[in-house]
């Protein structure tokens, strides 16, 4: 078998899963209550987030927080702030996709 499979289940408490870490990548898979996140943190690659259910809150810099629902893409740029919260009442679900792996990210 020349393919890999990567098995995830969405939960309904704070869960944080690192689904892949190789050279090319990594690959996060979150699930976030209301009133739940990440701490604030600078994007530490290109980082893509696909949200899977739910809607993210993301504040990223100075902006203002912007809302985005399921079935979107968000590419975030190396080196930004970031806020990742669920403000609203359903479980968020996202994959949060670094690409290169910021282990081998090259500025």
């Amino acid at each position: 078998m020349l393919e890999k499979i990567y098995e995830f289940t969405k939960g309904d408490t704070k869960n944080i899963n690192k689904m892949i870490d190789d050279d090319n990548l990594l690959i996060n898979h979150m699930c976030f209550p209301t009133g739940e996140g990440l701490p604030e943190h600078y994007s530490n690659s290109n980082v893509y987030m696909l949200v899977l259910s739910g809607t993210l809150t993301l504040k990223l810099d100075d902006q203002e927080a912007h809302k985005y629902e399921h079935s979107r893409i968000i590419n975030i740029p190396y080196n930004a702030k970031m806020n990742v919260n669920n403000f609203d009442d359903d479980i968020l679900e996202l994959f949060v996709i670094k690409a290169p792996n910021p282990k081998n990210y090259k500025e």
